[in-house]
């Protein structure tokens, strides 16, 4: 088998589309799958050890002991496998994947790993095989990969799942609509005829795309130290407390320094005229950053795309549509917002 964790494959890739695409869209046909919400893993299975890959091909191995002893105990024979890593959490019948606690396995503490190995075991859901005993399979099509990935999954047990696919676009559109309310974030659509392309997003993906009307809260300078890098937006809940949901980014070089300007007026200053600066939400992930911020009167609503919610947060950060001059920012509630109907997550993994 060429393909070794020593020399890590970059995942295929996938692109963003906003429709569901039809069959006769790409020659040879698509495949449609669920879009799972979790860490992107590669496994690399050599019939006796286990080695779990990232997208950025950083080791996942030590993060999640039971998914090792589970491909050990379950894969007959060496093969590198690409799938999600995910959570779920929730009471039988009412079961969805659960981001927060996915993150909190990136731990340094071994201790701490294994406990939430325990509380809170993650699983593994498999979308592709790229080798199998000593055959290298990127360069045969999808269709061919994917018939041999089911062949190998009756050997699967909890907690390593086979990720359900169709070719009929009917199904798939109604999957968009309902496995959001089990924590999927879309749907992904693969061409039967494609080799494997590590690195390439030649796969298409299709995301739930919402608007909402946000309060700017304040804003961080950007790491060049010149404009603003990102918003910090809030939503007053039914209380009528505002609360921090969130940012947005990725404003072009001139963008930010407009917005500097733009926003200068709605400066707090304190008594002496210097500007007062928020401390915002650190993480392990932003321990070593500064995530102080210039603190801005709630008075600017904008109006923003997002695709899902976590909690009381946006999942990902939100693309800025458009200013909205017309709209109080008291308006601005969580009542807006569209909530997915719920769906059990045992309903997905078949």
């Amino acid at each position: 088998m060429d393909l070794t964790s020593a020399d890590p494959i970059s995942p295929m890739l996938a692109k963003a589309i906003d429709t569901v695409p039809e069959q006769d869209s790409v020659p040879g046909g698509l495949s449609y799958e669920p879009k799972w919400d979790g860490f992107r893993g590669i496994v690399y299975f050599d019939g006796d050890s286990v080695e779990i890959g990232s997208r950025g091909s950083k080791s996942l191995t030590r993060y999640f002991p039971e998914l090792t002893e589970a491909f050990a105990r379950l894969l007959p024979a060496p093969c590198v496998l690409d799938g999600e890593i995910v959570v779920r959490t929730g009471e039988p019948g009412h079961e969805r994947l659960d981001w927060d606690a996915l993150s909190q396995r990136v731990h340094p503490a071994a201790s701490r790993i294994r406990k939430l190995s325990e509380e809170t075991p993650a699983m593994f859901v498999a979308f592709d095989l790229l080798a199998q005993g000593d055959d290298t399979l990127l360069h045969i099509p999808f269709a061919e990969r994917r018939a041999r990935l089911e062949q190998l999954a009756t050997h699967f047990d909890h907690p390593v799942y086979l990720s359900q696919t169709t070719t009929d676009i009917e199904r798939a559109r109604q999957w968009l609509v309902e496995f959001e309310g089990a924590g999927l974030d879309g749907v992904v659509a693969k061409r039967l005829t494609a080799p494997y392309s590590p690195g390439k997003r030649l796969m298409l993906k299709i995301k739930h795309h919402r608007t909402a009307e946000v309060v700017i809260l304040g804003y961080r300078v950007h790491a060049s130290g010149r404009g603003v890098g990102s918003l910090l937006l809030g939503l007053y809940d039914k209380e009528g407390t505002l609360q921090s949901v969130g940012g947005a980014s990725a404003f072009s070089d001139v963008r930010r320094l407009e917005l500097i300007e733009e926003l200068a007026p709605l400066v707090v200053r304190d008594a002496a005229g210097d500007t007062v600066r928020g401390k915002g939400e650190r993480s392990r992930f932003s321990s070593g950053k500064d995530t102080s911020f210039v603190q801005l009167h709630p008075s600017t609503v904008v109006e923003v795309r997002y695709d899902q919610m976590e909690g009381a947060r946006f999942r990902h950060t939100v693309q800025v549509h458009r200013w909205r001059p017309d709209r109080d920012a008291r308006s601005c509630t969580f009542d807006q917002l569209q909530l997915p109907i719920a769906y059990d997550l045992r309903r997905v993994l078949v």
